[in-house]
């Protein structure tokens, strides 16, 4: 499981949305990261141009899987998970009540 950010996401959208800005005022896309990372003391460019693909993944400007998209995906995984423990459960209880329906009793 990935850890949190220790970056607020109001830094992360603001390093991103400054990126966009000065794209223009740099010769490629990797200088103006460079730059905007170093200016708002984030520490590796590589965290910024991660945020900038899932901006650019989530504005469908490039293809991928959104940030919703994971949101769901994640979610529908851990419900899964949930309902494969209840079906465990029920399996094993319908198991010994079956046994129980099959072992021989006495009557007084």
């Amino acid at each position: 499981m990935a850890r949190p950010s220790s970056y607020p996401l109001e830094l992360r959208k603001r390093a991103v949305r400054m990126v966009g800005e000065v794209r223009s005022d740099y010769p490629n896309e990797s200088a103006a990261i460079k730059a905007v990372a170093g200016k708002l003391g984030i520490g590796l460019t590589e965290t910024l141009r991660k945020w900038v693909r899932q901006d650019q993944v989530d504005s469908r400007v490039r293809p991928g899987t959104t940030t919703e998209e994971s949101a769901q995906v994640k979610a529908m995984k851990k419900e899964i998970a949930e309902l494969k423990r209840a079906n465990g459960i029920l399996k094993a209880a319908a198991s010994f009540f079956a046994a129980e329906l099959d072992r021989p009793h006495l009557r007084s």
